[in-house]
């Protein structure tokens, strides 16, 4: 994989991400679980991640992947998020979305699907 590539982001948003860290739902706290401390396929993520002006769920800087867990607020913020994706998107940071009851519900289907996502990153480089 390529050296990490840093994405600016305000300073302000710091605080704003240790906050959502220490009340973190539980859709977070179980996917927290299983890709903390590089278990999945040796990769590092971080959790609430300040990126330009926005802070994502989850963060591989080695992949620039970014891991958002969509729950019922994300319903009426549906176009915020496409832009603010889209933003992200310019400066090279690919998504992996999943519901709220999807991770609770199918914890395997979700870590095969990045899994799966990471294999085929490796396969094209």
């Amino acid at each position: 994989m390529a050296k990490n590539r840093i994405i600016p982001y305000r300073e302000d948003l710091k605080a704003k991400a240790r906050e959502l860290r220490k009340n973190s739902t539980l859709s977070e706290i179980l996917l927290w679980k299983e890709i903390k401390e590089r278990k999945l396929l040796g990769y590092q993520f971080h959790r609430q991640v300040p990126i330009l002006d926005f802070i994502v769920d989850f963060y591989s800087h080695e992949l620039q992947l970014a891991i958002e867990i969509d729950g019922d607020s994300h319903n009426q913020n549906y176009n915020y998020d496409v832009g603010r994706q889209s933003e992200l998107e310019q400066y090279g940071v690919q998504f992996l979305r999943f519901d709220d009851k999807e991770v609770k519900r199918d914890m395997n289907n979700v870590l095969r699907t990045i899994e799966t996502w990471v294999l085929d990153k490796q396969r094209a480089l």
